[in-house]
């Protein structure tokens, strides 16, 4: 008889609640993306170069950032950004 005691079911239902973890994380970090471009919010673009929302809105001001305003929200496309720190790199002299 099989019960939820069974060492073959208890192992089944925490690889189970393991899957369903993954999935819920997954749902709410994953977007999809438009024409394979991934569109990022000043937040999240804030939290990923480590300045604030303020310096951002100097860098659009000062054209150093190229963004999008679209019905009062700003966007960023992921790889415009990667562009702009890769011609921000310096390398170190040797």
């Amino acid at each position: 008889m099989i019960t939820k005691e069974n060492a073959g079911v208890t192992d089944f239902l925490k690889t189970l609640e393991q899957i369903v973890s993954n999935v819920e994380q997954l749902t709410q970090t994953c977007r999809p993306t438009l024409n394979g471009e991934l569109f990022l919010t000043d937040q999240e673009v804030s939290q990923r170069l480590k300045v604030s929302r303020r310096t951002l809105q100097d860098y659009r001001n000062q054209g150093k950032i190229p963004y999008f305003y679209i019905g009062g929200k700003i966007l960023y496309r992921e790889s415009d950004l990667e562009k702009v720190l890769e011609n921000a790199y310096y390398k170190m002299r040797e």
